[in-house]
């Protein structure tokens, strides 16, 4: 075992070195979030099943970790010849952790309404969990970085997320991205005018694999789950709609012109489209994807996703606007909007285009070089001036060969090192 201790996968270990990166995103996508007027909160990481479950969908639902009651769980429950795994898990786990951050934001906004002012601007950037299978860029234990506007309807909110996507990505140096838009009543609208509306769940669970798996093997999810290949025939709006953004909005009017709620959709986006064209983006490029369905069950309305276009990675973040959300725990009439930031991934992204600064800085800037015990005294003083003033400093703890020192401070990027011994006391230098 020794030095090969493997941690769980999926997870990771972080050093000084990448913490120091992970640091420099943070501080970019806080002081975004806050100049746009959010504010911070943060949940527990873990939840009692009953608050997660059914939110995700089916698929969300079984990557969800769930976590052992404490104690001698088994002999509270009944195992025979009829027990499942599934039965089994209600006996013996009711808490899990967090599958993402929104849920959780829900339930604490039922929780905390009465010491909240609406609309409540939140963001909050904490880790999550999912039973996935771990891949590049897609990991078991990840952080997501998410700012939520709950309490009104306005689509100013949906404008206000996409520019705070661009005002990030800029401030990150990321200068080709782009910031897919669709809305999920156009995709309800779709359902209804083909006839398939009860099977909205099944067509955007399937439709939400597109990238991943490609079109032909969507279909065929689809006459799976009981579409027929004549209805999915007539959704081929779904995969055949090009153009510029204005062109693709016209053809889908035309399309939804029977279906209120899919027309509903078109003018949400148009109105949205519309504003930020007029206030143009710094580095995103807005491009409306009718593809896009997000197979998260809460939404219902616009839906968000952006990639970079310069590296091969996925999604970097995505979100959308959810109704009834608070209503599953008892608060109706709260609706909200969503983005998140694929933290991780961003990482990477950086990484492969060489876009991380220098921060060897961020580290000691002066050390203290120990040369015995009345030297280390003095020296201890001015340690003490330096941080006050804000100098990031430190004291090499033995007093060993300075050849010792010099390669810790020559390996830790140290700036300075001070060089402190009986002369430079006596003479004050």
């Amino acid at each position: 075992m020794k030095g090969n201790i493997q941690v769980p996968k999926g997870t990771r270990d972080f050093t000084s070195k990448v913490m120091f990166r992970r640091n420099y995103i943070f501080k970019k996508v806080r002081s975004c979030f806050e100049r746009y007027g959010y504010a911070p909160i943060e949940t527990p990481a873990m939840e009692n099943i009953e608050t997660l479950s059914g939110k995700y969908g089916q698929e969300g639902d079984r990557l969800i970790f769930k976590v052992l009651n404490s104690g001698d769980f088994l002999s509270k429950s009944k195992i025979d010849s009829t027990t499942t795994s599934k039965s089994l898990s209600k006996d013996i786990s009711n808490k899990a952790l967090r599958y993402d951050l929104t849920v959780p934001f829900a339930r604490f906004v039922v929780n905390n309404q009465n010491q909240i002012t609406f609309p409540f601007k939140r963001y909050q950037m904490q880790n999550v969990w999912r039973a996935d299978r771990p891949q590049k860029g897609r990991f078991r234990e990840f952080y997501q970085c998410d700012a939520d506007i709950i309490g009104t309807r306005s689509l100013i909110a949906e404008i206000e997320l996409v520019q705070l996507y661009d005002e990030v990505f800029y401030s990150l140096g990321l200068d080709d991205v782009s910031v897919k838009l669709n809305n999920r009543k156009i995709l309800s609208g779709i359902a209804q005018v083909v006839g398939e509306e009860e099977k909205i769940i099944e067509i955007t669970v399937a439709l939400d694999k597109l990238d991943k798996i490609g079109e032909e093997k969507v279909k065929e999810e689809m006459y799976a789950k009981g579409i027929s290949k004549e209805t999915v025939s007539k959704m081929d709006i779904l995969f055949k709609l090009n153009g510029s953004n204005s062109e693709k909005l016209n053809k889908l009017k035309s399309f939804l012109k029977e279906s209120a709620i899919g027309l509903e959709g078109v003018e949400e986006i148009t109105k949205v489209v519309k504003r930020l064209d007029n206030l143009k983006l710094q580095c995103s490029k807005l491009k409306i994807d009718v593809t896009l369905a997000r197979g998260l069950n809460y939404y219902t309305g616009a839906i968000f996703e952006v990639q970079t276009n310069a590296v091969e990675i996925g999604s970097i973040g995505g979100g959308g606007r959810y109704d009834n959300l608070t209503g599953i725990f008892g608060l109706d009439n709260m609706s909200g909007v969503g983005i998140s930031f694929g933290f991780d991934r961003i990482c990477i992204v950086l990484e492969s285009l060489g876009l991380f600064p220098d921060l060897t800085e961020k580290g000691t800037q002066v050390l203290f070089a120990n040369f015995g015990e009345a030297e280390v005294d003095y020296c201890l003083k001015m340690l003490k001036q330096l941080r006050s003033e804000g100098v990031q400093s430190e004291i090499y703890p033995d007093n060993v060969k300075m050849k010792k020192q010099m390669q810790y401070a020559d390996r830790k990027n140290v700036q300075y090192v001070l060089l402190i011994g009986e002369n430079e006391i006596k003479t004050n230098t």
